[in-house]
């Protein structure tokens, strides 16, 4: 099982900028790819940004060139720093893993996704 929890987000006025982390907690696993989704009122959610252990991104092209993800491996945390935000980027942003689970001798057993309980991050105009 794994644990995920996220701090940093909040309010800030167009143009600002914000940095979101996520913590990945529990036992016997490994992670694969961490990323952010994020989810306005009245839309689904949508993927903003991944990272793979090996520094592989994916950007969602609106964050393009304004958003930066990353990871350290060490402590099991992403990162999202969101700069030039923009009112539209006013959604609950969600961290998520894909991870293996272990056995005793480091052998993956399952994989699955998890996430994170969200957090609010609001760009005023």
């Amino acid at each position: 099982q794994v644990h995920l929890v996220e701090s940093g987000g909040g309010w800030v006025q167009a143009g600002g900028s914000l940095r979101l982390s996520c913590a990945a907690s529990g036992s016997m696993f490994s992670i694969n790819v961490m990323g952010w989704y994020r989810q306005a009122p009245g839309k689904q959610r949508e993927l903003v940004a991944t990272i793979t252990t090996g520094g592989s991104t994916v950007y969602e092209d609106s964050v393009k060139g304004r958003f930066t993800v990353s990871i350290d491996n060490t402590k099991n945390t992403v990162y999202l720093q969101m700069n030039t935000l923009k009112p539209e980027d006013t959604a609950v942003y969600y961290c998520n893993t894909n991870a293996d689970s272990l056995n005793y001798r480091g052998y993956p057993l399952s994989r699955r996704e998890y996430w994170g309980q969200g957090t609010q991050v609001t760009v005023s105009s």
